[in-house]
C-alpha cells in the first residue's frame, strides 16, 4: 500500500477489513455485495430535493435500478415520487439501508434513530466519517459501510 494514501482510502478500506474480520473467513462475495443483493428500501437521511445535489442524483440512480428511497430530511415534503419524512424515527415501513448524506457532527444522531429501528445496515457516503458512531452501530449488529458512494458502489458490482 502506498504510504501516502489519503486518510479516506485508508478509512474505507480499514471499514471493509472489519467488516470481513468480523464474519472470520472471507465470505464468497463480499458483504456490500450482498447487502446491495438483498435490500429492498433505503432511507436516506439528508436527500435533497434539489437534482443538482449529489443525495438527489445518487437516491434517483438507486431508485432506477429498482430500490424503493424514503426521502428523511425536515425541509421537504417529497421527493423522488415519495413522501418525505422529517425524522428517522418517523418511517414506519421497514427499512433495509439507512443511507446518510449528512456531515459528520450529525451522524451520531441518525445512527442512534438506526439502532432503535434495528436497522440491518447503515451507509455513510464518501467523506461522511464517524468512527465513534460506526462502531456503537457495529455493537448492535448493524453492517456498516463508511466512506463510500452507494452508486459507485453498485455500479462497480451490478453493471
Amino acid at each position: 500500500m502506498d504510504s501516502r494514501a489519503s486518510p479516506r482510502s485508508f478509512a474505507a478500506q480499514r471499514t471493509l477489513a472489519q467488516m470481513t474480520s468480523r464474519m472470520g473467513t472471507l465470505p464468497q462475495t463480499d458483504p456490500v455485495t450482498e447487502l446491495l443483493k438483498r435490500a429492498k428500501t433505503i432511507a436516506v437521511v439528508g436527500l435533497s430535493d434539489d437534482p443538482l445535489r449529489p443525495s438527489h442524483g445518487v437516491s434517483a440512480y438507486m431508485q432506477s435500478h429498482g430500490y424503493r428511497i424514503i426521502p428523511v430530511n425536515p425541509r421537504i415534503e417529497s421527493c423522488l415520487g415519495e413522501k418525505a419524512y422529517a425524522a428517522l424515527l418517523d418511517v414506519t415501513e421497514k427499512i433495509d439501508i439507512v443511507n446518510i448524506f449528512r456531515r459528520p457532527e450529525f451522524v451520531e444522531e441518525v445512527v442512534d434513530q438506526a439502532i432503535q429501528l434495528k436497522a440491518p445496515a447503515i451507509w455513510m457516503q464518501e467523506d461522511v466519517i464517524h468512527e465513534k458512531a460506526a462502531e456503537k452501530a457495529r455493537k448492535a449488529g448493524i453492517l456498516v459501510v463508511m466512506d463510500r458512494c452507494i452508486l459507485k458502489e453498485h455500479r462497480a458490482r451490478f453493471r
